[in-house]
């Protein structure tokens, strides 16, 4: 009996909740901590990046429309996901990252509770970033978040799975949608999210995964004029100045990069880096003869 022959895995992007391949053609080789080659990625152009923000803003009306509810329960189901897919990202992790089986797993196991942990945020947001405001005169104030709108967000360089959920989760968790530019020497956890994604109730577009090069992707997002904000946690120092400076043109929110262990609890820093505040004047009223008011 003959051998099978190998069946290589064909990695593609995953944008608007499809997976093409860049539209360049471009290809390029990831390998192994060892320098082993692991599989071909494609390699993002720029009019990827433009076509992953077409596909962000218009998911965006519905999943912030949603309710805080219904998020938390798509999150908790990326997290089911990802358990049954728990040896696939193992492996992948530990090529990635040069890491043993053991430290791999750890990793994974880190990522799938992070999910779990931002799904059950979603609807505890609005208690810690919002509030009647306490003023003199006859009118409540109230204050409330609302997400900002399309992320693109330059994933760490060095976590290729744990980093990336950890800045894709918060995001979407607060409602917006988002555009990620993968680790470059690490895709291939991120492109296989996306096939979670697309089988875990996550609509079409609400998050958007580009292999590549940040640095020839990215300033194009930065600039971009409907794009809301950047998240630069894996950029370096020049392509962080780079960005900012671009970002700059249309008032975009920036999260500037900083030493982070991903591994530490994430806090609420990222949840209530992408909110905006909104605030509601309502005047009191007299009610009924009895005069009394509300």
């Amino acid at each position: 009996m003959s051998e099978r022959l190998s069946v290589f895995k064909t990695y593609k992007l995953f944008v608007g909740g499809k997976f093409p391949r860049s539209e360049s053609g471009r290809v390029y080789e990831v390998t192994d901590s060892k320098g082993n080659w692991l599989a071909n990625a494609p390699l993002s152009s720029r009019k990827d990046g433009r076509d992953a923000v077409v596909a962000a803003r218009k998911a965006f009306s519905a999943w912030s429309g949603a309710t805080a509810y219904n998020r938390g329960q798509i999150l908790y189901r990326v997290a089911e996901m990802l358990e049954g897919r728990r040896d696939q990202f193992v492996a992948e992790v530990a090529d990635a990252e040069g890491l043993s089986k053991a430290k791999a797993a750890a990793q994974v196991d880190a990522a799938i509770d992070r999910w779990i942990w931002y799904a059950g945020w979603t609807d505890k947001i609005a208690q810690i970033a919002g509030g009647t405001n306490p003023v003199a005169g006859p009118f409540f104030n109230v204050s409330s978040p609302e997400p900002t709108g399309v992320v693109a967000v330059v994933a760490p360089q060095d976590s290729s799975f744990l980093g990336l959920v950890s800045v894709i989760a918060p995001v979407i968790a607060a409602g917006n949608t988002v555009v990620v530019v993968a680790s470059e020497k690490a895709p291939l956890p991120a492109l296989s999210l996306g096939e979670v994604l697309a089988t875990s109730d996550v609509p079409g577009g609400v998050v958007n995964i580009l292999s590549g090069r940040a640095a020839e992707i990215m300033p194009s997002l930065a600039a971009h004029q409907d794009v809301n904000a950047i998240d630069l946690a894996g950029a370096g120092a020049e392509l962080a100045t780079e960005l900012e400076a671009a970002a700059a043109d249309n008032l975009k929110r920036v999260l500037r990069p900083q030493a982070v262990d991903w591994a530490a609890t994430p806090g609420t820093k990222r949840l209530m880096a992408f909110l905006e505040t909104k605030t509601v004047w309502h005047p009191t009223g007299s009610l009924g003869a009895g005069g009394s008011s509300y």
